[in-house]
């Protein structure tokens, strides 16, 4: 019998264009583990490894998109300044979709409707490889610091608090 092939998300199919190299990990998922600890229990990873995408709205800039470690908080203020806003939010999840073509539990820093501005956690130099949701929930995707940078135009940057 064949073996079915996973659907390819919008995040894949752009590291494939764009030739760079990525792994996926795939766990089960339910409403009530959406959360990073878990994942990262179910792709049987450090914490430190995976990354959350959150969305943000500034004032000056618009959406904003950073991607932080899973054990760290996301330090609004300064990702404020170093995006050149002086006030951030986060984007309410009712506008999540409509704004990235993601769902919550499943938003990648790759692929989304539009381009938006992308700040990654300095946090990030330090590791071989890193782990972002791969634009599904239950799917993520392994690949370097460096492509992801590469792949979103990213800049590495401090703003996030333990």
């Amino acid at each position: 019998m064949k073996k079915k092939k996973p659907h390819k998300t919008n995040a894949i199919r752009i590291l494939e264009k764009e030739k760079i190299a990525y792994e996926v990990h795939e766990y089960p998922w339910s409403e009530e583990h959406l959360d990073t600890v878990t994942v990262a229990e179910k792709v049987a990873m450090p914490l430190e490894k995976i990354y959350k995408t959150l969305v943000t709205r500034g004032d000056k800039a618009g959406i904003i998109v950073a991607c932080i470690p899973a054990n760290h908080t996301l330090d609004l203020k300064s990702l404020a300044k170093v995006s050149g806003n002086k006030k951030m939010e986060m984007l309410p999840i009712k506008e999540l979709e409509s704004t990235t073509g993601y769902i919550r539990g499943g938003c990648s820093p790759i692929g989304m409707k539009k381009t938006y501005p992308t700040y990654i956690a300095i946090n990030a130099h330090s590791l071989k490889t890193m782990i972002v949701s791969a634009g599904k929930r239950g799917r993520q995707v392994e690949l370097t610091p460096g492509d992801l940078q590469k792949v979103t135009a990213a800049v590495f940057s401090d703003f996030t608090v333990v």
